[in-house]
Order: structure tokens, then C-alpha cells, then sequence
């Protein structure tokens, strides 16, 4: 009976199953970026939004590693997967609009070089860790490929 029910619940309707993906990535991905955050600022202090800068990193890291192995032909991650990670947990884990809102403060309050140092910062360092991931993404997908060569 309750086999039957969970057969046909809303969950098992392909249109609503990216959606519930998205969803529990973006908790999951949300909940993170508030703990660490929160964990970052006892370490660093909050004056300037070093653990925003940090999340947006690390996230852009990870962004990489798992686009280029998703959209490889040796790993095979389901679409729903795909779309928890990515679109739900990275995209609720990431900061970009926080990162904009405390580079406002900083400028709000004069602080012309962190805002500086802050900004272009986080967005090299972002561009430089995405980039970190995809070479290390790529490099794992040629070890795969060359251990099911032999």
C-alpha cells in the first residue's frame, strides 16, 4: 500500500524532481555558507568580509572540479544531481550578492583601498580557483582515462 502511494506521489513526477533537487541542494548549500561564515568571522573578525571572499572562493574552486567532471564522459552524474550540486548547493553557498552588498559598506564608509583590495580580490581569486578546478577536474578525467585504457 504504501509502496503504491509512493509510486505515484508528486515526487515521482519528472517535471517536479529538479525542482526538489534544487530545493535540497540550496538548504544544504545555504546552511553551510551561514555556519562556516560564522566560523570564519570568530577567526578573522568582521571588519573586513574576509569569510565571504573565502565562501565565494572556495565555491568558485569547487564550481569547476564538479562542472568539468559532470560534463565528462568518464564520470556519469545524474542531470538531478547535477542540478543539487550545482544549481542548489553551490548557487545557495556562494555570495556573490553579499559580496556586492559589503562591498557597498566598505565604500559607504570610505574605505577606499579594502574596498579595492576586496573586490578585485574576490573576483580574481574566484576566476583564478574556478580555473584551479577545472585543471584538477580535467587532470582526474585523464587518470580515469588512461587506468580504463590499460
Amino acid at each position: 500500500m504504501l509502496r503504491q502511494i509512493l509510486k505515484q506521489s508528486i515526487l515521482q513526477k519528472p517535471a517536479v524532481q529538479p525542482a526538489i533537487a534544487i530545493a535540497l541542494g540550496a538548504i544544504a548549500g545555504a546552511l553551510c555558507r551561514y555556519y562556516w561564515g560564522l566560523g570564519m568571522n570568530r577567526f578573522l573578525g568582521i571588519e573586513v568580509p574576509y569569510s565571504t571572499m573565502v565562501i565565494n572562493v572556495s565555491g568558485c574552486f569547487v564550481m569547476g572540479v564538479l562542472a568539468t567532471l559532470s560534463l565528462g564522459t568518464v564520470i556519469t552524474i545524474h542531470p538531478n544531481l547535477r542540478l543539487l550540486l550545482l544549481t542548489g548547493f553551490l548557487g545557495a553557498y556562494t555570495t556573490f550578492s553579499s559580496y556586492e552588498l559589503d562591498s557597498a559598506r566598505l565604500l559607504m564608509q570610505e574605505r577606499f583601498v579594502e574596498t579595492g583590495l576586496y573586490w578585485a580580490g574576490s573576483a580574481l581569486l574566484g576566476l583564478i580557483s574556478a580555473q584551479l578546478g577545472i585543471g584538477l577536474a580535467e587532470w582526474l578525467l585523464a587518470k580515469l582515462e588512461s587506468n580504463r585504457a590499460t
